[in-house]
């Protein structure tokens, strides 16, 4: 059985690199056009997968060429898809990136991944029967998102939730996660008119909030605890980054390592997934995370 276990979106991305974004009704011309594999989910579970951890996927693809390459680069980064529908007559996710100075701006199109129901996870006990740990972002339907909070709460599995992209969602369920991971951004909208060091010392050991290049912090059940981000010598695309950082994340506390060596463990496999084009291409291994580890100690 899979000691990890996400449960997300599935893309193909299409990326254009340009010296600017276009404003509204302005046609400017490009740099550079690449395709590659992504949705949060796939990118998870991809970087997890690529650290060593046993990994499966429930999702959805539609039934086109798409959804063909997207379950079949999964089997080929050792990603377990029996627990992915193919949705007929719908089209895969897809995933619109431009990418300027190495930061992006992004427009999701769901597709097969809007067509995810709780159903889909009822019926993967077999899959979850020895689950260390699930992994659930919001590119899914909202019904799906709370179901699994609360499947997981009702049975004990630990659950890392990445609430991006960012919505609404009622405190209750909140509490019942185990690993919140919100941005900055994400962060303000969970938490509307709160401060980062007001709100992480009611989720001791349970918020994380990312910062970017500015590190993470988290609060121990003492005191706010801030672990800065590594250094790397070029940013070339931070697409992915978030996913790497909490596929990267969910692996360490599935192995039992403490809260602040996972963290340091994920923010430096975040650091290296920059240096690289695409969010699943610029997953490091394991190896490549210690020495970027050792060199910023």
């Amino acid at each position: 059985m899979s000691c990890l276990v996400v449960i997300g979106s599935m893309t193909t991305d299409f990326v254009v690199n340009t010296v600017r974004p276009p404003q509204m009704g302005e046609t400017i011309e490009g740099e550079q056009f690449e395709t590659f594999f992504g949705g949060k989910g796939a990118n998870q579970a991809v970087v997890a997968a690529r650290l060593g951890a046993e990994v499966s996927m429930i999702g959805a693809v539609g039934d086109d060429t798409f959804g063909e390459e997207i379950l079949a680069n999964l089997t080929d980064c050792g990603v377990d898809t029996s627990g992915v529908k193919v949705i007929p007559d719908q089209s895969s996710g897809s995933a619109h990136i431009t990418v300027v100075d190495g930061d992006n701006a992004i427009v999701i199109v769901l597709g097969a991944n809007g067509d995810v129901e709780p159903q889909l996870i009822a019926e993967a006990d077999e899959l979850l029967a020895d689950v260390t740990c699930i992994l659930l972002q919001n590119e899914l339907p909202v019904e799906v998102v709370e179901y699994v909070i609360d499947y997981c709460h009702q049975r004990n599995i630990t659950l890392l939730y990445d609430p991006a992209p960012a919505r609404e969602i009622s405190i209750d369920l909140l509490e019942k996660v185990d690993y919140l991971t919100p941005n900055e951004t994400e962060f303000l909208v969970l938490f509307p008119g709160q401060t980062i060091s007001d709100v992480l010392a009611n989720y001791p050991n349970q918020l994380i909030v990312t910062l970017g290049d500015k590190g993470v912090k988290y609060h121990d059940g003492t005191e706010i605890v801030h672990v800065p981000a590594p250094t790397v010598d070029k940013v070339v695309d931070s697409t992915g980054a978030g996913d790497t950082f909490n596929g990267a994340l969910a692996v360490q506390l599935s192995k039992g390592k403490a809260l602040k060596e996972a963290i340091r463990f994920a923010s430096a496999a975040a650091a290296l997934s920059v240096t690289k084009r695409g969010a699943q291409t610029g997953a490091p291994t394991e190896q490549e995370v210690n020495v970027q580890l050792a060199q910023n100690h």
